[in-house]
């Protein structure tokens, strides 16, 4: 049986169960004040009804904090966090990421997964970053300087111009 047939890659419900038992072993966090006690789960709650979805849609793992009284899901403080692709799909995405040998373009993840090439590209960056490691270099290094020449924002004086903007730049960075 391939891995890609777990139901964490296919269902939502199923999805938010895995990424539950990863990241909480021990029970549930509450992202907002850390609270480990008594964190309930909200059932059967469904978003605002739209066009789209005149019921609305499940609100899968939502969870409430009984000390600061919000609302949270696993999502939280992930990749995951403030993006409306389902979850599984971000499982699959994820799996094809780490899996493919010579990696794989965000029009693959598009065609794949069948979701729009924004989305595709929005998950490939997001799922990268995740899984960099190491802090970001300053430009130019530690306090060396960084020079670009010939370059001019604006118009010259004497040089009739077809709307290029053309820029000058020094830039330098300064150690963190």
């Amino acid at each position: 049986m391939s891995v890609l047939n777990k139901p964490h890659f296919h269902d939502e419900e199923a999805a938010f169960v895995r990424l539950e038992a990863l990241l909480w072993a021990n029970g549930p966090v509450c992202p907002h004040c850390s609270n480990t006690d008594r964190i309930y789960a909200l059932k059967g709650v469904r978003s605002k009804p739209s066009k789209k979805n005149p019921e609305g849609v499940v609100r899968h793992g939502l969870k409430k904090c009984s000390k600061c009284r919000k609302q949270f899901t696993v999502r939280v403080g992930t990749v995951f966090e403030s993006s409306h692709i389902p979850l599984h799909k971000w499982f699959q995405a994820a799996h094809l990421l780490c899996s493919s040998k010579k990696g794989i373009s965000s029009h693959q993840l598009h065609r794949t997964l069948e979701i729009t090439y924004e989305a595709a590209w929005f998950m490939a960056h997001r799922l990268r970053e995740a899984m960099r490691s190491g802090a970001m270099a300053p430009m130019g290094g530690a306090g060396g300087i960084v020079e670009a020449y010939e370059t001019f924002i604006g118009e010259k004086k004497g040089v009739k111009s077809k709307g290029e903007k053309k820029a000058v730049a020094m830039l330098t960075s300064t150690p963190c």
